[in-house]
């Protein structure tokens, strides 16, 4: 190992000594809040300690769980959506579906992203600790988000801050069917793609503008990010946490189970900022 790679090496360690870790996946668990479209989840202990018992007395207990893949903190993967009956790059849907999943654009072909993150909190551009529940997140007001924080640049993965994740535990409110819920529309979601960004993410179930009494009629933004901007997106993210420290920009460490053919996975985000 030559001179020049160890004090590589060093730095990196130096650099996760520095920083403060924050834990962006909220926890999983039975009656969390979650989409109607998508499969509850469910754990229950299939084998429990005295169950089976080892010979010199050792037991051990294990779980099964059933969850779909958009479900709690995860990634969609591009093949999540579609439009028209195409999925990124112009790939007819039916080409590359079946009964075991999607031979192309599924959650195992997400590279683990380790890079520069960058909060946009409209929240705190607004004066609160959230917003309110069907707010339209403007391209105008990610600017200005920007503007007061940190530059958005090619590569980058950003996530919205709206405060939506302090009500996690108030699932009706939360998942939004009758009050709606914040999140990007349109114009935002084509400043987002014009950006060159790889990966987005907010709060909400679902990284829409959700008008109350609406639900999920329509996933515009969903379209043209993953059809024809092919950038995944993070859903259901706690964000409160890094908003309250007023951290900009840090390291996002974001890796979905590599689930073959899946049309999105579970993650768990670490966001790393130099404390100080």
């Amino acid at each position: 190992m030559s001179s020049e790679t160890r004090t590589t090496g060093a730095a990196l360690w130096q650099l996760a000594a520095r920083g403060e870790v924050f834990d962006l996946a909220h926890p999983m668990r039975r009656g969390m809040p979650q989409s109607p479209n998508h499969p509850p989840y469910r754990m229950l202990l299939e084998r429990r300690h005295g169950d089976m018992v080892r010979a010199d007395g050792g037991s051990a207990a294990n779980e099964l769980i059933v969850t779909g893949g958009h479900v709690g903190t995860h990634v969609d993967a591009l093949a999540h959506v579609s439009q028209d009956g195409y999925v990124n790059g112009g790939v007819p849907a039916g080409d590359v579906q079946g009964h075991d999943g999607f031979s192309a654009l599924g959650i195992e072909e997400f590279p683990p992203y380790v890079g520069r993150g960058v909060l946009l909190d409209i929240a705190r551009l607004h004066g609160v600790a959230t917003l309110p529940a069907g707010h339209e997140v403007t391209a105008g007001e990610l600017a200005a988000a920007e503007h007061e924080g940190a530059p958005v640049r090619p590569g980058d993965a950003v996530l919205v801050a709206t405060g939506w994740s302090r009500l996690w535990h108030d699932p009706d409110t939360f998942v939004g069917t009758t009050g709606g819920a914040p999140g990007p529309g349109v114009e935002a979601a084509r400043w987002l793609a014009d950006r060159g960004v790889r990966v987005v993410g907010g709060e909400t179930i679902a990284f829409e503008h959700i008008p109350p009494g609406k639900g999920h009629a329509t996933l515009p933004v969903h379209r043209i990010l993953l059809v024809e901007a092919g950038i995944h997106i993070v859903e259901t993210i706690r964000l409160y946490g890094l908003a309250d420290a007023g951290a900009a920009e840090f390291l996002l460490v974001l890796a979905p189970l590599p689930l073959v053919g899946a049309t999105g996975a579970p993650a768990r985000p670490l966001a790393v900022v130099e404390r100080g």
